[in-house]
């Protein structure tokens, strides 16, 4: 027997050191909780290349050492043109995200999906961007909610246990 082919996980933000580095860690975390981490490659990009080769910003590596979660050795790095065809998923942050895909190809704007339209209790379909405001706390909560509901999703729809 042929073992499954593995998803591809993409989580994407404006400059890949704050919400998508998160998103790559937590959904990571939930992955290999679920004893399911060699059916997965789950990476993060940045729409912006102002950050390539830097760690997260030093309010995610905080917010994820507070709550258990490994950043591991992760480093920004700027969405690829190939991205929009390697990748199964494509999420994004938030609509600004989304748009600025467009300059990666149409096939980006079009398969991309919102992290938090997969968990739509959250009374929110945007990450906000705690760069600019903290709140560090406020979105790893939102991105623990989306990944959770996220790897649901995908687990109902590739049929995967």
């Amino acid at each position: 027997m042929q073992a499954a082919k593995q998803i591809k996980v993409l989580f994407i933000c404006m400059g890949n050191i704050c919400r998508s580095p998160m998103a790559e860690a937590l959904f990571r975390h939930h992955v290999e909780q679920a004893g399911m981490a060699e059916q997965f490659f789950i990476d993060s990009a940045g729409t912006g290349g102002w950050h390539a080769g830097e760690r997260p910003h030093h309010g995610t590596i905080a917010v994820l050492e507070r709550n258990g979660v490994a950043v591991g050795n992760q480093r920004a790095r700027q969405v690829r043109s190939s991205d929009l065809q390697e990748f199964d998923y494509l999420i994004a942050m938030d609509q600004d995200n989304l748009a600025d895909l467009r300059h990666f190809g149409r096939e980006g704007v079009q398969r991309a999906q919102l992290l938090l339209d997969f968990a739509p209790n959250c009374g929110t379909r945007e990450v906000p961007d705690p760069y600019y405001t903290g709140g560090f706390d406020q979105v790893f909560n939102l991105v623990d909610a989306g990944t959770r509901e996220l790897l649901s999703h995908i687990r109902e729809r590739e049929e995967r246990r």
